[in-house]
């Protein structure tokens, strides 16, 4: 599965139509809020939103940037995720 890396959001597209997607706008400086996660009901229960997260880890440490989790499913996600702990602030 290909996820597109954006500036503020990581999208996962099928035929031009977005099947999954997480956002995180910056918050402050070097500092983003993973505020939202969608993963279409087609997708649902493949673990496409934990790979969404996992990239968005990975793309967060590559910038040095850290993460405020305001999506419920982020916070839970990061609570499993011991070895990703260091991109929150």
């Amino acid at each position: 599965m290909a996820f597109e890396v954006q500036e503020n959001r990581i999208v996962y597209r099928q035929n031009d139509e977005i099947l999954a997607e997480i956002t995180f706008p910056a918050w402050k400086e070097n500092i983003v809020n993973i505020d939202h996660t969608f993963v279409d009901e087609t997708l649902r229960g493949q673990g496409v939103a934990g790979q969404l997260m996992q990239r968005t880890a990975e793309e967060l440490r590559r910038t040095g940037r850290k993460a405020v989790a305001t999506c419920s499913y982020a916070k839970k996600w990061f609570e499993q995720h011991e070895e990703y702990r260091d991109v929150l602030k």
